[in-house]
């Protein structure tokens, strides 16, 4: 949500609409969908991509896309359930957001590596999470900080640059921090099975095979 607001005014810095229109809103939507199937593709692609890395093998491109387009909707399903369940518990109130959110942060790597579905992916995130929450908690602070840090250095560099400088340095930029915080989740459950079931990287790789 940080990461959102201030993308959100570095554009706002770049393009200025004068009025909205049907037009604009119509492409904000599609932008908005194709937005959100693209961070799904790269979110479970990146998971595949860190258990592989950290197994010391070399990702391979085709096997990795293979995987992200194969759970397209589950890992779709996951996000719209957690992040709207996760909001309204922030509406009500908000410790029980942060919970959840901690609760199934590690849920499209449980998806990705051992195919429980949508529901079974949630549950075994909860799992596996439980007793570990407050370091998850610290680590998503300091992830979030360092992203707002970044993004509020980009709202300070960007007036001064031609308007395609600043959207490529803002493209670029935005990349780097969406893939940090989409491996982090792969890297916290390859841990928390490593800590709770003494699971290697290797077994995790086998799943795989």
């Amino acid at each position: 949500m940080p990461r959102f607001a201030i993308q959100f005014l570095v554009l706002k810095s770049i393009v200025r609409f004068t009025r909205y229109s049907s037009q604009h809103i119509a492409f904000a939507v599609t932008a908005g969908l194709v937005a959100m199937i693209l961070a799904s593709v790269l979110q479970a692609a990146l998971v595949r991509v860190a258990i592989e890395d950290l197994n010391g093998k070399k990702p391979a491109f085709g096997d990795c896309m293979g995987t992200a387009f194969l759970l397209l909707l589950p890992t779709i399903g996951i996000a719209l359930l957690a992040t709207f369940g996760a909001a309204l518990a922030l509406l009500l109130l908000i410790v029980p957001g942060v919970i959840l959110f901690l609760r199934w942060s590690v849920a499209v790597p449980v998806l990705v590596q051992e195919r429980r579905g949508v529901l079974g992916s949630m549950a075994r995130s909860r799992d596996l999470t439980k007793g570990s929450r407050w370091s998850l908690f610290w680590l998503w602070i300091i992830l979030i900080v360092a992203a707002m840090a970044i993004q509020l250095a980009l709202v300070a560099i960007i007036p001064h640059l031609g308007a395609v400088a600043a959207i490529a340095l803002d493209a670029v930029v935005s990349a780097l921090v969406y893939t940090l915080t989409a491996i982090a989740p792969a890297v916290c459950y390859v841990e928390l099975r490593r800590v709770k079931e003494g699971t290697s990287v290797e077994d995790l790789a086998k799943i795989f095979a």
